[in-house]
């Protein structure tokens, strides 16, 4: 069964991309993005090559059933990112999410960096 992953990127610092968050984006047989300019220079960062696929708020509502009935037919896993943060909270991602546990798709949230802790930093 495919798994969706909802991976948070970095805050401003590239280095601060989880070990776990790269492993995720590495299992991924595609990369859904807020934007794919900004996935593209993270995955360059890593040295990750996948397909990309945009999913943002002007088409999310379109491109969520789209992208699950690919994921099952298919049989690949999904990493869903957004440009910085965690998708789905104060990004675009919160349909995919709904539309994979519909279809009975897990969904493995990977913890990253957050906005209220970066905002801490003297």
């Amino acid at each position: 069964m495919p798994k969706l992953y909802v991976v948070a990127t970095p805050i401003g610092n590239m280095g601060d991309l989880s070990p776990r968050a790269e492993e995720a984006l590495r299992r991924a047989g595609l990369i859904v993005a807020e934007d794919t300019r900004v996935a593209a220079k993270l995955l360059g960062r890593v040295g990750v090559k996948r397909p990309l696929a945009s999913c943002h708020r002007h088409n999310e509502a379109g491109r969520a059933r789209e992208i699950v009935d690919r994921m099952l037919r298919e049989g690949i896993d999904v990493a869903l990112t957004c440009d910085a943060g965690t998708p789905a909270i104060s990004d675009p991602g919160h349909t995919l999410v709904a539309a994979a546990w519909g279809a009975g798709v897990k969904v493995e949230p990977i913890a990253g960096p957050s906005a209220v802790t970066a905002a801490l930093r003297p």
